[in-house]
């Protein structure tokens, strides 16, 4: 199996110049690079979800119990991150320990969580758009903000059909100039976009507290209801499983390592830093919701955070909440683009991909062309697929990358024992198979039609590899294979 070696890899961080990325981002950066990511609109949704199918008040254990499987991969990546500082996250750690096809898998299959999710995420945001513009009575036509495949009737009869989602299009534009100008202008905007969205976080946590009604504590973990995942023990269980995707987006951080600063240090801080915070706002955020209204008020409500705030005097707050949701996707598709054009950017300089994805804009060191191109692409993805297609396309990549971490961490445990590594993981090899396990769990409970669609994609992905990565692969070159 065709593998690049761990001093290769060091000898790619170590070099500076014109084509190499710039390295600009420090602790603080990167954590709010994780907090950004991770900190979306589900949030405001999966919380009422879990506390009112499984959990009930539990739902803050359901939480730290999914941030502690998270925590399990976040130490294996913080491990590959700070020893192999590179570009390129799972595709690169895939790399060096199980060998060029699967490093391919993997960086084909992160297109998934980051392109697919960027066009998931705009249509979102667009949507979004829409209801807070409403609550300001202002409207959109509806041409102008849903795809041609959708359609709607009014109550004269009128059949509208849907253009194009411009605001999906031109949120993904906006984003891109953004991030084309460098890291530092992005980091320093994702910075205001996530300060934004923290302090609308703790404005809910702070204003409801005061209201709580601490009978709606008990009990704190309702009995089973006669069935797994409904309620009692099993149930907290599944609500972690639920609420465990609102966790993903740490795994970002490390496709920036080679656009940091001392990132033997920054970057173990910068991943297990931001879960660590989220999961500290994700328990006191789900124990002030479970707290304002009955875990049974939230049962098929699409708005469960709205049903928490008529509890408290600050109906204003509903729209602030809105609010939150646009700056907290603004901020998850910033660096989805940030984090696909360095995975390509990776794959790209291993001959694995065109060299347009590699090449660097003179000025800013940023692979301007693939940003053009993936934001071009992805724009005219989220104006024109309608959300049921793009938001079908699930997590299945992400739980996989991880995987392949606490696997690469074992087998280079094995193989490499005397590496360097200025983070080590603890506990080898309990945290890197618990984090095995409860990844495959996670995906084991997705339903067979996210596989078959993860199958078709990696056979595209196959495709496109045998075609052309295979003939173009430098190391394969290198080794006259």
């Amino acid at each position: 199996m065709l593998k690049k070696s761990i001093e290769m890899l060091r000898r790619e961080a170590s070099l500076e110049g014109s084509t190499t990325l710039k390295r600009s981002l420090g602790p603080v950066n990167l954590i709010a690079i994780g907090i950004g990511v991770i900190i979306g609109a589900g949030l405001f949704s999966l919380t009422g979800i879990a506390a009112a199918n499984n959990a009930g008040p539990a739902v803050t254990l359901s939480f730290l119990i999914a941030a502690v499987g998270c925590a399990f991969s976040a130490l294996c990546y913080a491990e590959f991150a700070a020893m192999v500082p590179v570009s390129g996250s799972a595709y690169t750690y895939a790399y060096a320990t199980v060998g060029e096809v699967f490093a391919w898998i993997i960086g084909w299959d992160l297109v998934l969580e980051y392109a697919v999710g960027a066009a998931t995420v705009a249509i979102s945001w667009s949507q979004y758009l829409v209801k807070f513009l409403d609550k300001l009575h202002l409207s959109l036509p509806y041409e102008l903000v849903h795809s041609p495949f959708e359609s709607a009737t009014t109550g004269d009869g009128t059949v509208l059909h849907g253009w194009l989602n411009l605001p999906a299009a031109l949120i993904v534009l906006f984003l891109t100039a953004v991030i084309l100008r460098g890291m530092k202008k992005s980091t320093l905007f994702n910075m205001i976009v996530v300060a934004l969205k923290v302090g609308v976080v703790l404005l809910f946590i702070v204003l409801g507290w005061r209201y709580i009604n601490p009978v709606h504590y008990h009990p704190y973990i309702p009995p089973n209801a006669g069935s797994f995942g409904s309620f009692g023990w099993s149930g907290v269980l599944r609500g972690a499983g639920v609420v465990f995707f609102v966790f993903i987006g740490f795994d970002i951080v490390a496709t920036m390592a080679q656009e940091t600063k001392n990132p033997q240090r920054n970057m173990p801080i910068g991943i297990i830093g931001s879960l660590l915070i989220c999961t500290l706002l994700f328990v006191l955020f789900g124990y002030v919701m479970t707290g304002l209204a009955s875990y049974t008020a939230f049962k098929n409500s699409a708005a469960p955070v709205a049903v928490a705030i008529q509890q408290t005097p600050y109906e204003w707050l509903g729209l602030v909440i809105i609010l939150a949701i646009l700056i907290g996707y603004t901020s998850v598709i910033l660096i989805d683009l940030l984090g696909q054009s360095r995975v390509f950017y990776s794959m790209s300089r291993d001959g694995l991909l065109p060299g347009m994805f590699s090449r660097l804009h003179p000025r800013f060191r940023t692979p301007s062309r693939s940003n053009v191109v993936l934001g071009l692409f992805i724009s005219l993805f989220a104006a024109l697929v309608p959300i049921e297609v793009v938001g079908e396309m699930t997590s299945i990549g992400t739980l996989l990358a991880f995987v392949m971490v606490c696997l690469g961490v074992l087998i280079l445990r094995k193989k490499q024992p005397d590496t360097p590594r200025p983070f080590r993981t603890p506990w080898v090899p309990v945290v890197p198979v618990l984090g095995i396990l409860t990844c495959l769990l996670m995906m084991y409970s997705l339903p067979w039609e996210t596989w078959l669609r993860l199958l078709v994609w990696l056979a595209i992905g196959m495709v496109i590899y045998w075609g052309y990565g295979r003939r173009h692969s430098k190391l394969r070159r290198e080794k006259n294979l």
